[in-house]
């Protein structure tokens, strides 16, 4: 598909700047923000880049979007909430944890940013809004 991907690495909220520019160095089309707490912390700084450098930006959370992000797809934090509690309440039963079975999120939201597809000079294509969970205007 003549894709490469590059990992840009971010520890710490000053890492955030650099990536976009290694980005930027990289002639980068897209972003795609991990799901990582971490991450999802410096989304204040994120976002903002993306826009500026106008780089369109791919997240995991819903709440990135309604902070001014362009799109998110991944489970729904709630979701995985209600499946720790569940676990959880087999280990507090006596369940052994080793022996407790992975589990994988049920439900993932697509979530769109109007505003910010605007920014960035482009209108999602009506496919994708027939399929979006929530557009945010």
């Amino acid at each position: 598909m003549g894709i490469t991907l590059k990992i840009l690495e971010v520890r710490k909220v000053e890492d955030v700047e650099r990536a976009f520019q290694l980005a930027q160095e990289w002639r980068a089309q897209a972003l795609n923000v991990l799901a990582s707490p971490l991450l999802n912390g410096f989304r204040h700084a994120i976002i903002p880049l993306a826009a500026k450098h106008r780089l369109p930006a791919i997240y995991q959370w819903d709440g990135s979007v309604r902070d001014g992000g362009l799109m998110a797809y991944g489970p729904t934090l709630l979701g995985l909430y209600q499946a720790m509690f569940v676990q959880l309440d087999k280990v507090l039963k006596g369940a052994k944890v080793a022996e407790l079975p992975v589990l994988q999120p049920t439900e993932v939201k697509l979530v769109l940013g109007v505003r910010a597809a605007k920014t960035l000079g482009f209108r999602f294509p009506p496919s994708l809004l027939i399929r979006a969970d929530q557009v945010i205007e």
